[in-house]
Parts: C-alpha cells; sequence; structure tokens
C-alpha cells in the first residue's frame, strides 16, 4: 500500500511541480518554503532513496536525471542549514550509498563544501542560515538573544562524518566534533541541554529544554552516532545516556490516566505538553535500549513502548485518527491538543517512526496494527486527486487541508509505514543507520577505513 502512496504522491509531484520544492496538491501547482533559499528539487532529492527501496527504477532514473542536470548549489540565497543539510545532504548521501551512482557522492560533497562557512563562528558553533553564495552567516532573530538552536546545530554529525569518509577531507568531522567539544565544556542545568546556545560567548541562552522541536535531533544523534560508529565513539555513547537518564528524572511523567509523557522544561517549571515531534522519542528509546547499562535494556524498551502508546492515544483520540502537532496532559485534558494553533497534522512521520522501530525490536503485531489505522486514516483525510495534503483541524467532521506535500512525506512517513510492514532484512538495524529525515547511512565498520584508504 505504501507504495501505490507513493506512486501517487511521486506522480503528482511529477505532474505539478517537478524541479520545484514541494507541491501544493489541491491548487496543483509548486511550493516553495524559504527554508531552502532558491536551491530546488528538494522533494527529488529527499525521495530518492525512497524511490529506491521501493524498486521504482523508471521513477528512480529520471529523478537521477534531474539531480545530474539540474540540481545546482550556486544560488544567491540564504538557507536554512540544518534542513538543507538533514534533507539534501542526506538525501545524497543515501542515494549514493544505495546506488553507488557517482553523481550523488559528487554533489554531496560539493554541497557540503558550501555549508562550512556557516561555522565560521567565535565558538565554532555553526550559524542556523546562510547565504551559500557570500558565505555570511547569521541565526533566526527569535532565537534566545542571538542564539544558534541545539537540534539545528546537533543534527549535522553524521552527515559530516560521512562527507569526510567519501571526500577524503577531514574538515567535515572536525567541524561536527568540536560542536561536542563546546558542548562538553558547558555546565548543564540538572544534567539538561538548554535549546539554545550563543555561537559567540559560547553560553547558553534560556534555560529551556525539549524532546521535541529545537532539541530533538540532537538527542537522536548521540545515539546514533555511537551506533554508526561501530560503537566506538564512546563520548557519543556516554552524552546520550546521561542525557536519556536527566530526561527520566526532570521530565518523564505519568498522567493520572496512565499515560507516560515527555514534557517540557523551562527554567525549572515543567509545561505538560508533548509535540508530535517528540513521539521520535519511543523509537530513540527502544534503539538505544540495547546498549543501555545492564539492567537498564529492558526499562528502555519498556520506555519505548510507553511512548509509542501515549503518541497512539494522541491519533486515537481525534476525529481522524491522526495527531495533532501538540497535545497536553493538563486540566483534566489527556493527549489532547487544546489550542487551535496545535490541531494540524502535516503528514509528520514522528509516531510512524516509533511504530517502525518499536516493531523491529520487539515484533509485537499491535505496532503493525496502529500503522495500518494510520494509513487508513491517511488515505481517508490527507489523499487528494492531486498529492496528499495535510489538514488543519484534526479534531474537526470535515478536512480543511493545508495545500502542501511535504518533502518529508515521501522521505520519511511513506518510507517508515513501508519498512514497518517489510522484513527486518531490508536495511537492517546492523547496518544501517537513519538520519533524522529517515536517509539510511551506513554504519562505519572499523575495517572500512582501511579499504577506503587502500582504494584512493
Amino acid at each position: 500500500v505504501s507504495l501505490q502512496m507513493m506512486k501517487h504522491a511521486w506522480d503528482n509531484y511529477k505532474r505539478y511541480a517537478w524541479g520545484l520544492n514541494e507541491l501544493k496538491p489541491i491548487s496543483k501547482q509548486g511550493h516553495s518554503s524559504n527554508l531552502f533559499g532558491n536551491i530546488q528539487g528538494a522533494t527529488i532529492v529527499d525521495a530518492l532513496d525512497t524511490l529506491y527501496i521501493m524498486e521504482m527504477k523508471e521513477e528512480f532514473k529520471e529523478a537521477k536525471e534531474w539531480v545530474e542536470k539540474n540540481l545546482d548549489f550556486n544560488v544567491n540565497a540564504e538557507i536554512s542549514v540544518f534542513e538543507v543539510n538533514i534533507r539534501f545532504v542526506g538525501g545524497l548521501l543515501s542515494a549514493y550509498y544505495l546506488s553507488g551512482e557517482e553523481i550523488f557522492r559528487k554533489k554531496a560533497v560539493e554541497l557540503g563544501e558550501k555549508l562550512l562557512p556557516a561555522f565560521n563562528t567565535p565558538t565554532g558553533i555553526p550559524w542556523a542560515l546562510l547565504n551559500i553564495k557570500s558565505g555570511i552567516g547569521r541565526n533566526w532573530p527569535w532565537a534566545s538573544g542571538g542564539s544558534s538552536i541545539l537540534a539545528e546545530f546537533g543534527t549535522l554529525h553524521l552527515e559530516f562524518v560521512h562527507l569526510s569518509h567519501l571526500s577524503g577531507n577531514p574538515v567535515f568531522a572536525e567541524k561536527v566534533m568540536n560542536i561536542r567539544k563546546v558542548l562538553n565544556r558547558l555546565d548543564k542545568p540538572e544534567g539538561l541541554y538548554p535549546n539554545y546556545l550563543n555561537p559567540s560567548s559560547g553560553q547558553w541562552g534560556q534555560h529551556h529544554v525539549s524532546i521535541g522541536g529545537l532539541g530533538d535531533s540532537f538527542y537522536e544523534y548521540l545515539l546514533k552516532a555511537w551506533l554508526m560508529s561501530d560503537k566506538t565513539d564512546e563520548d557519543g555513547k556516554k552524552m546520550y545516556y546521561d542525557a536519556v537518564q536527566a530526561i527520566e528524572t526532570h521530565l518523564i511523567r505519568k498522567s493520572s490516566g496512565g499515560l507516560t509523557y515527555i514534557a517540557e522544561w523551562k527554567g525549572g517549571l515543567l509545561e505538560h505538553k508533548m509535540g508530535h515531534l517528540t513521539c521520535f522519542a519511543g523509537g530513540m528509546f527502544a534503539l538505544g535500549a540495547d546498549g543501555a547499562p545492564s539492567d537498564k535494556t529492558g526499562h528502555h524498551i519498556e520506555l519505548g513502548a510507553e511512548i509509542a502508546r501515549t503518541c497512539h492515544e494522541s491519533y486515537d483520540r481525534t476525529r481522524m485518527k491522526l495527531g495533532p502537532e501538540a497535545f497536553r496532559f493538563d486540566g483534566g485534558v489527556e493527549a489532547i491538543a487544546t489550542r487551535q494553533n496545535e490541531k494540524y497534522y502535516i503528514l509528520r512521520p514522528e509516531v510512524i517512526e516509533t511504530y517502525m522501530y518499536m516493531w523491529r525490536l520487539t515484533h509485537d503485531p499491535k505496532y503493525r496494527q496502529w500503522g495500518w489505522e494510520a494509513v487508513e486514516a491517511l488515505e481517508k483525510h490527507c489523499r487528494v486527486d492531486g498529492g496528499y495534503s495535510g489538514i488543519r483541524d484534526v479534531y474537526n467532521n470535515h478536512e480543511s487541508h493545508d495545500d502542501v506535500q511535504q518533502s518529508f512525506f515521501l522521505s520519511e512517513t511513506l518510507k517508515y509505514l513501508y519498512l514497518l510492514f517489510s522484513e527486518d532484512d531490508l536495511l537492517p538495524f546492523e547496518h544501517w543507520v537513519f538520519n533524522t529525515e529517515a536517509h539510511p547511512l551506513p554504519v562505519l565498520h572499523k575495517d572500512d577505513e582501511n579499504k577506503e584508504k587502500n582504494q584512493k
């Protein structure tokens, strides 16, 4: 089914928005997000590996030809370093590792080089925004006193280690290792990592902590850096398990109705709200269970299962059986969005991602059942003639579509669904680690280093 869904999403993108970043499936035209500046083709690059994995060979070939002829980084535009890294660099790296086509390696390294000026700050903590022609960077004006954001500078590690691996240029790995150094030097309030860090002073901004937006993938990449290093990156491992310990102590709570959730921390006060983005953490805890201190493995799997259940409830308690952007646990409500501006669903993957990890690590059939419920809801409420659209209010009887088919729907949501219903030997976890945009990157086995050197 996810194959037919992919075909519907891709064919319509091709028909109405080919070469543009994303598709507006209702107006049947292109959608350009300012996150990518003037770089074009986000959906193509994000979907390459999904097309390959689903054996959509014709489509993959067309996409590859577009990349060869049209993917251009010489544009005078300001981009989000984080978004361009996880979607474009990640997408190109995966396409290369899966297909072996040299063009993808070449483009990935070329783009990586264009991102390097973002690290030209007093601390080496990169800017959030970069003009890739002038090399001038800055931060989001709303971010605490000119700070960089934990989830943004903390979600470059996997891709940049691979850029060094594939280019033979150590600078990429050095840049992300330096970020670690800066973080290790700093005092963490209660062992937690605030979402804001000033790239000039090297000091934390506001003491806000979140495992959802602004924080989320930083934690994911600590664990995955260790896994991707063939479990040699002891520093990444220690940082991850220490962080989880602090998260458990300070952020994880149980509602009166028995649902485990991860709250947000604001200068010592808890906000009892959990974002859809935070739902990825169920899969993360389960994936990290194996490396946890020996008596804790079962506990981490259990934690993953509890988060999966809470996030399933957030879907189940809506009219459309699709989860809201954020849901609360206060004033008698549980796992329900109480604010209008949190009731939307933009085709996000995190809940299905957690189902996929839980299925692979436990084989409990309920995860496939829950995934199937999501498929039915997507088909019923998000599928339109011209593709798939997000929804403005999942508690409503009538769909009000937002008219955007996000590139991550093809990259993540549909890929995780496909993997949930595939055999475990498709992209097995011992050989592949998924970046935060679901782009699979190979584990770098110790003997790879020597192989690479001999080939050069």
